[in-house]
């Protein structure tokens, strides 16, 4: 199945059904006098948040949905038959946003929220209603009111206990399959992830769901590289991951790759630098040890993050990872 998290759609609530003008017209009766039912009311859009979907692909294939309109009144007082309500499944994490952008108007962290987005019109009055001791034969009759619409975003942001980030190609998607049975793409070059990739770690204490995140560049809060879309989805994670290479860089330049990465994460978001962090330095079955302790020493200057050394190809340090994701989340 594609990934795709944003998505624009149009929403119409019903319209109401009209009122009805009809007289009596019975044998026997002298006196008939009106009896025009009331129009339905239209269908309102309800939006409901399942946790069996992850991605808003469906909304590629269907931009419009339109609820079903209220039916009109009839003669014997017969109120017109209400219009369907339009129930709209989307994720868990979806964020309903205005056509702007600069507005949200739910966000949908929980599984099975419901929210009455558009109502629908009202029906509108028959000419029953209007009877009076001074208009015995009203003709009088309302229209059913109109139902609202409106274009709007949907935004997925991913539920995720833990997020792994990283500039590209920092072994990400490795650790990814080395820690879940997920199988994302792995491949020697930038950029190999183009979309979230989701894993379930099972521990003792806790399953743990992983999320694999395309590679961050310098100046993605801007929209640089993949940029905002990536960042979106760190907002629901809990924790982060931070791997750095240093298998190919010197010890400064692990040092700045690290800093540009904090940068980005508090450019687009300051309570980001807020979540728990473990910093992996990821590939160390490439480098000798004195030269593992040298970044760690200087990185302990910039950062009071835990800093554990790993190699998903010698499995150096996985196990004192994986008991520090199982701690850390509990």
């Amino acid at each position: 199945m594609k990934f795709l998290d944003e998505a624009k759609i149009y929403l119409k609530s019903g319209d109401g059904g009209s009122g009805c003008v009809s007289f009596r017209r019975e044998k026997f009766i002298e006196f008939g006098g009106p009896d025009g039912g009331d129009g339905g009311a239209g269908g309102s859009i309800i939006f409901k948040s399942v946790s069996n979907l992850n991605t808003l692909i469906d909304f590629r294939y269907k931009q419009h949905f339109k609820a079903q309109r209220g039916s009109n009144g009839s003669g014997k007082n017969r109120t017109g038959s209400f219009g369907k309500n339009l129930l709209i499944e989307v994720p868990v994490g979806t964020v309903i946003l205005s056509e702007n952008k600069k507005r949200v108007i739910k966000d949908f962290s929980h599984e099975q929220e419901l929210f009455v987005f558009l109502k629908g019109g009202i029906g509108g009055r028959g000419n029953a209603r209007f009877k009076s001791s001074t208009n015995q034969s009203p003709r009088k009759f309302d229209l059913g009111g109109k139902g609202a619409d409106t274009w709007v975003w949907l935004r997925l942001k991913l539920i995720a206990d833990v997020g792994l980030i990283g500039l590209p190609n920092a072994g990400k998607s490795t650790l990814l399959k080395e820690l879940s049975n997920a199988k994302p793409k792995i491949g020697d070059y930038p950029f190999t992830t183009l979309k979230p990739q989701l894993g379930l770690y099972r521990s003792d204490l806790k399953d743990i769901i992983l999320a694999d995140l395309p590679g961050l560049i310098k100046g993605a809060s801007k929209g640089v590289g993949l940029g905002l879309k990536f960042l979106a989805h760190i907002e629901r994670c809990k924790m982060l991951l931070h791997l750095c290479d240093i298998s190919s860089n010197s010890i400064e330049e692990v040092i700045d790759n690290y800093n540009v990465i904090r940068n980005e994460l508090e450019k687009y978001n300051k309570s980001n630098l807020k979540k728990k962090e473990i910093i992996l330095l990821s590939k160390c079955d490439l480098l000798d040890t004195s030269g593992i302790k040298k970044i760690i020493t200087l990185l302990k200057k910039n950062t009071r993050s835990k800093i554990i050394p790993i190699s998903s190809y010698s499995n150096l340090g996985i196990e004192e990872l994986k008991l520090q994701l199982a701690k850390s989340i509990q």
